[in-house]
């Protein structure tokens, strides 16, 4: 049976998911099998699964860093809030059903033979799992019942490390304080902190580590430093959305929906370097870009009234009058339409007329689709026009049925099937203005590759010098500078330790 250890935060973005994918990667290349697991993830950014199934996209990037299939025993739940006070839940990757926040408490209790079914499959296959806890195990008012922090470790007998982010500020209040309001059993199951995003010299914070561990009487395991790595990430908190300084010569614009996800589909065109991608939200910040991409979003109608009440709808209508490229993917892609129709209440109800920039009309039904797809874009038309005859490949996650019409052409060639013979045609085109459903969609470097070297000859600029990188390489690469990160600034000898013993010597044994 695996053995395995378990990193709680002292509140949300101290960094659980990446530390975990660091401890992952140094597991695997230590020569462990070794596997993520989260029992209840909450987040929009997520990932379909080989198998067709929903999960969060950290557990994948997670899966990915330990060299292995991300599968949806490594996070049997997944909320997708709707609303501030509702969430759509997935169990076992697939859509459950909708429910507000005060009923999901009352009934989480049950869902933990759901998640130590899946424990238990790991378990049975793995050398060792990392669990990822949520938010933090103080919320006092969470701990009845808790599933995901201090009452699953209980559960599974995992031993914890308690992550702080000292780059926020506080972080020896975050860590005392957390400690305080833990109940003795609770305590004693803490073997050891870790200090994450620290800047500086280590030297000078050693006075207060040394009184964090004779105030805590736990051991410090650890002061990772900030790093600027390239990780897909999935909280609303995500650093992407401040921006990063380059020099590129392209402009591209992400509008960032309330409710937007999987916002990691542009990781590949943020990476290059010639290109400068933000995440805009007001009139204001839009200026006059390159290129206009309109993501993924959990509430299509209520994010597309967002943008008719802030301008930014018009002002993407006069950006695209000047004949300029607009890519909607998902959401956004039924945003570009003429029409979303939600007559079941699959969202939040309601029948809107859409931007009309694509002659696409959208109806929700209360089955949700989630699949991984193949294809090839089709002819196309407009400032990509290379874009024609490349393989892509990605994966769909939507709730709606969208049917073309008009003057528009479909986008992509799409197998669904594997026993499919021709492919199907997807998405649509009119102009300069592309919709698709796909995710993933520039993750191929050819596909990415295509898009900037499009766009920099737009621009005037030569697009051959357009350098191809191939996205797989490249998570690889970030993947073991983070674990180098994590050997040079932890004690593995000690975390391994602590993988060795689990549990044992919790309070009462």
């Amino acid at each position: 049976m695996a053995k395995s250890i378990m990193i709680q935060g002292t509140m949300s973005n101290v960094g659980k998911s990446i530390l975990t994918a660091g401890l992952l990667r140094a597991l695997r290349q230590d020569g462990l099998r070794a596997a993520p697991f989260k029992s209840q993830n909450m987040a929009l950014n997520s990932y379909i699964t080989a198998e067709g199934l929903e999960i969060g996209r950290a557990q994948a990037m997670q899966a990915e860093a330990a060299g292995i299939e991300p599968r949806a025993v490594m996070n049997p739940i997944l909320l997708k809030p709707t609303c501030d006070t509702g969430s759509q839940v997935i169990v076992n990757g697939r859509v459950e059903g909708v429910c507000s926040a005060a009923e999901y408490y009352r009934k989480k209790k049950e869902y933990i033979p759901v998640i130590l079914e899946a424990y238990r499959k790991l378990e049975q296959e793995y050398d060792v799992i990392v669990i990822e806890g949520a938010g933090s195990p103080a919320e006092i008012n969470l701990r009845e019942d808790d599933i995901v922090n201090m009452g699953l470790a209980e559960l599974v007998d995992a031993p914890v490390l308690l992550a702080g982010d000292i780059d926020r500020g506080g972080v020896f209040a975050q860590i005392v304080g957390t400690v305080e309001l833990l109940n003795q059993k609770e305590r004693e199951r803490v073997k050891g902190l870790l200090i994450n995003k620290f800047r500086g010299d280590v030297g000078i914070l050693r006075p207060g580590l040394d009184m964090l561990e004779e105030r805590t009487k736990i051991p410090v395991c650890g002061v990772i430093p900030y790093v600027q790595l390239d990780i897909d990430d999935e909280d609303s908190l995500t650093e992407r959305f401040r921006g990063r300084e380059r020099t590129g010569v392209l402009d591209l614009a992400v509008i960032k929906f309330p409710r937007i996800s999987n916002f990691t589909d542009f990781a590949p065109l943020e990476c290059m370097r010639e290109v400068n991608l933000r995440y805009v939200e007001t009139v204001e910040e839009f200026g006059d870009p390159d290129a206009v991409f309109l993501p993924g979003t959990k509430n299509t109608i209520g994010d597309l009234l967002w943008m008719r009440q802030n301008g930014l709808e018009a002002k993407i209508l006069r950006y695209a009058g000047r004949n300029k490229p607009v890519f909607g993917i998902c959401g956004g892609y039924q945003m570009l339409g003429e029409r979303i129709c939600d007559p079941d209440g699959a969202e939040c109800g309601g029948d809107v007329s859409g931007m009309g920039l694509l002659p696409v009309r959208t109806v929700f039904e209360p089955e949700k689709t989630t699949r991984r797809v193949l294809g090839r874009f089709l002819e196309v038309g407009g400032v990509f026009h290379s874009l024609e005859g490349k393989e892509m490949e990605g994966y769909e996650i939507h709730m709606g049925r969208t049917v073309s019409g008009g003057d528009g052409r479909p986008l992509l060639g799409i197998i669904r099937k594997a026993d499919a013979e021709e492919p199907e045609p997807a998405g649509a085109q009119r102009k300069n203005v592309y919709g698709c459903y796909v995710h993933g969609i520039f993750d191929r470097a050819e596909v990415a590759q295509s898009v900037v070297s499009a766009l920099m000859e737009a621009k005037g600029y030569d697009g051959r010098s357009v350098k191809t990188v191939d996205r797989d390489q490249y998570k690889e690469r970030q993947y073991d500078l983070l674990a180098d990160v994590v050997r040079k600034n932890a004690d593995m000898e000690r975390i391994y330790e602590i993988i060795e013993k689990g549990g044992e010597a919790v309070c009462g044994r």
